[in-house]
């Protein structure tokens, strides 16, 4: 009997999100139309209003209701992983820092739009 000798191991989940399941169906890259494996390709959810801002004061000085509410449009983008790092959705770590399994912290803004810092909670 030979044995496959088991190489060095980048992540510790092969890059991939399957965890037992045998295939996972392919989805295409936004950017670039490479095939990927659903569970392997960058997903990141987008909130974004139709009217640019630049055209939603020409459109309310010109619309007949005073205040209406400009509906969004809900995109959920998969990039490959080149695209997503080559447009820098997200970013190459060390070796070291790839550990880290933590979510960055996420900013926070207040009413006015200004980026608020939220308090650091203390490591018990």
């Amino acid at each position: 009997m030979t044995r496959k000798t088991i190489g060095t191991v980048k992540r510790r989940n092969h890059g991939r999100n399957k965890k037992g399941r045998g295939h996972v169906k392919f989805i295409r890259c936004d950017n670039c139309y490479q095939a990927c494996p659903k569970d392997k390709a960058i997903k990141r959810f987008q909130i974004r209003p139709m009217v640019e801002a630049a055209a939603l004061r020409d459109m309310s000085e010109a619309s007949v209701y005073d205040s209406y509410a400009i509906p969004k449009i809900y995109l959920k983008a998969h990039y490959c992983v080149g695209c997503a790092i080559h447009h820098k959705t997200v970013a190459v770590r060390s070796r070291v820092n790839r550990r880290i399994r933590t979510p960055p912290p996420r900013p926070r803004f207040n009413k006015d739009g200004k980026k608020v810092t939220a308090p650091v909670k203390a490591s018990a």
